[in-house]
């Protein structure tokens, strides 16, 4: 636990950050919001980069933005997304880099987990 973490504050927040730990729970859900993570993408390049198929890509999507999490923009027949809170991005580079580091990123999550 972090030195001075203000536990009233986590415990006045743990509604919504479950809400949205559960949302994120989704496999598609996550690789979307990670590759979001890195800035705005139209559809066709979060199809391309994720491998979700089109159907399921636009039912998440819709879930995500209905939630808040992610806004679009449209230019001309293309809509692009983004992720709105700059939080959930810290929170998605922290995954990544906990899950996902980039290759030869100095760290220890390549060790197997042993629960």
């Amino acid at each position: 636990m972090q030195a001075g973490l203000d536990l009233e504050m986590v415990r006045a927040r743990a509604e919504e950050v479950s809400g949205l730990l559960k949302l994120l729970s989704h496999p598609n859900r996550l690789l979307v919001v990670c590759e979001l993570a890195d800035g705005e993408l139209p559809v066709s390049a979060i199809e391309a980069r994720t491998g979700v198929a089109q159907p399921n890509l636009s039912r998440d999507l819709a879930r995500l933005r209905t939630e808040g999490i992610v806004s679009t923009r449209r230019q001309s027949k293309q809509i692009f997304y983004s992720l709105t809170d700059p939080r959930i991005i810290a929170v998605m580079r922290a995954l990544c880099d906990a899950f996902a580091p980039a290759p030869g990123a100095a760290n220890d999550s390549s060790k197997e987990y042993v629960s």
